[in-house]
């Protein structure tokens, strides 16, 4: 159970390093220099110190972009993490988000217009393909942290870049987040936490789930999307909206990004890896016979799941009294 910290040496990652060291909680670091700053450099350094004193594996990756988007740096960040993750096998990925994070977050959807999944995206455990993501801040306001870090004497540096309102998140940050926060932490708190129980009440994850192929019945479009978004996730596909717009339009019949098939019937939407192999007329007519999608059928096939599904279905039909 091998865990990597997403480090950065600016507030919250370095109040993380000594929490999790504090907890006796292993962890090795990784830190991206996308040479943009001033302190770029120095974060590195100071990165490279921590690991040589206390005995951490340290990961360095340099990413020079032509011009700086916060989505490309995120796109770079996440891709090296990833990498790490496999080829080292690393289970848990820690990650430095904090309340003023997830309130920045709530009010960027809350102006593009968003239902209450995309509102409150960030959980403390989120499961992915091959790995978790921990937030240990989660429930933390910077203010909180920022104490933690001076009662002991913590080293970490400034991003000025973060106050370059010429990003969306910066001016939401600098105009409103950092502010309300301040003058009502407990209420936010309070609410993120009654927020966070509707979501399980409204987003009932009753889906059935054969190695890498996901299946649920259909509800209705708007609650189906959320399922599918959540399972895309976990298989490590991001969908955009108009990814998401192209599921909908398609009733649940396309591939998305060339990895991952989604399909349906009548009554039921199939969510599985993307697989394209040829299959004999008399294999498609027994998929057939079980109402079985098309665009999952090779996924199936690959990984002799078969008999299983086909098994499990009977019994269900069996249970329900249909013939």
């Amino acid at each position: 159970m091998a865990n990597l910290l997403a480090f950065s040496g600016g507030i919250d990652s370095s109040a993380l390093f000594f929490w999790l060291m504090e907890k006796n909680i292993d962890f090795d670091i990784a830190i991206v220099n996308y040479h943009t700053r001033e302190t770029s450099d120095e974060e590195v350094e100071y990165a490279k110190y921590l690991a040589k004193k206390y005995n951490k594996k340290i990961f360095i990756k340099d990413c020079y972009l032509k011009k700086f988007s916060e989505k490309k740096a995120r796109d770079c960040r996440y891709t090296f993490f990833e990498e790490i993750i496999k080829k080292y096998g690393y289970s848990t990925l820690i990650l430095g988000h904090q309340l003023n994070d997830r309130f920045e977050w709530f009010l960027m959807q809350l102006s593009k217009g968003a239902g209450l999944k995309e509102l409150i995206a960030m959980e403390k455990w989120e499961e992915r393909e091959f790995y978790k993501i921990y937030r240990p801040f989660y429930n933390l306001s910077r203010r909180e942290i920022i104490e933690y870090l001076h009662k002991h004497n913590i080293k970490y540096f400034i991003d000025k870049s973060n106050f370059d309102i010429k990003y969306k998140r910066n001016l939401i940050r600098k105009e409103f987040s950092n502010k309300f926060i301040e003058m009502f932490e407990k209420g936010v708190k309070k609410s993120f936490e009654f927020l966070e129980e509707d979501k399980k009440l409204l987003i009932n994850l009753n889906w059935k789930k054969i190695k890498d192929l996901y299946i649920f019945k259909k509800t209705n479009p708007k609650l189906d999307i959320k399922k599918v978004d959540l399972i895309l996730k976990r298989l490590g596909v991001l969908p955009t909206k108009k990814q998401k717009d192209e599921i909908l339009k398609t009733n649940f019949s396309c591939v998305i990004q060339g990895k991952i098939a989604i399909d349906s019937n009548n009554e039921k939407i199939y969510v599985s890896p993307y697989v394209k192999i040829p299959l004999p007329k008399e294999k498609k007519e027994l998929f057939r016979k079980h109402k079985i999608p098309p665009k999952i059928r090779s996924y199936i096939v690959k990984e002799k799941l078969c008999h299983m599904l086909f098994t499990e279905m009977s019994t269900d039909v069996l249970k329900s009294g249909k013939r």
